[in-house]
């Protein structure tokens, strides 16, 4: 395997380009060309400085931009990787959080608002709930390895929790210490442009490709418990599904 800059290509003096914009936008295509493979260490900004001509300072803004973009990860003591693009699973009912520890990634929340207040109209009509009745209001930012992931706002009934306190990194757990955890869901997906204020949010550029995600949570007995919407960086998260062909009664001419 050649040297770094053999795989990404130089940068070129003439081109009027900053020096930072051009290593940043070398990586990101050698990303985006899988020239890099997800999880595979970069050289740490002294080496990039030295291989490139660049100073330390020129390196840390274009690495710390990719990092910003979600495309690379630092891990304290270890250095710095191409991100991991998470795979999601719609056969699994399952948290953020659960999904990042489960992927050797740090999750983590920054939350945005925690609210108790009466059922708006459009709640409790998915909810099936009366008019005037308690429901608790989640906003958050989650992250992964520090890096914004998704934004998440859930309604969760009111009888399902103590408090809005009680929620700390896991809705879900909370909702499990409480008897209430989802265990069916109904979800739908489409993909989106993220509108400034939740671009803003996740760190991405006004129109950048996401996945909005509308999920409803039940109870074993058929009671709804949760209504969350998510917005998802489509640059950050696939999602799949296993499909199965319908059986087919063979009949016999006997």
């Amino acid at each position: 395997m050649g040297s770094f800059s053999d795989r990404i290509g130089m940068l070129l003096q003439d081109d009027p380009a900053p020096l930072y914009m051009q290593l940043q936008l070398r990586i990101r295509q050698a990303i985006r060309d899988r020239e890099l493979k997800q999880d595979e260490a970069i050289p740490a900004e002294r080496e990039l400085a030295m291989e490139f001509g660049v100073s330390r300072i020129t390196a840390r803004r274009a690495v710390n931009a990719l990092a910003a973009e979600g495309l690379l990860v630092r891990r304290r003591g270890a250095g710095t990787f191409v991100a991991t693009r998470v795979e999601k699973s719609f056969a699994t009912l399952s948290s953020f959080s659960e999904d990042m520890s489960a992927r050797g990634r740090q999750p983590g929340s920054k939350w945005l608002s925690r609210t108790i207040g009466c059922v708006s109209p459009e709640e409790a009509l998915s909810l099936g709930l009366s008019p005037g009745a308690d429901v608790y209001r989640f906003q958050r930012l989650r992250m992964a390895d520090d890096v914004p992931m998704a934004l998440e706002y859930t309604t969760i009934i009111g009888s399902c929790l103590p408090g809005v306190d009680v929620v700390t990194d896991s809705l879900y757990a909370a909702l499990e210490r409480n008897g209430c955890r989802p265990v069916r869901a109904l979800q739908r997906l489409r993909a989106i442009h993220f509108p400034a204020e939740q671009a803003h949010l996740l760190s991405v550029p006004v129109g950048h490709a996401g996945l909005f995600i509308e999920r409803r949570g039940f109870l074993a007995d058929g009671s709804p418990v949760e209504s969350t919407q998510s917005y998802y960086r489509g640059d950050a998260y696939d999602f799949v599904a296993e499909l199965n062909a319908p059986q087919v009664d063979l009949v016999s001419d006997d």
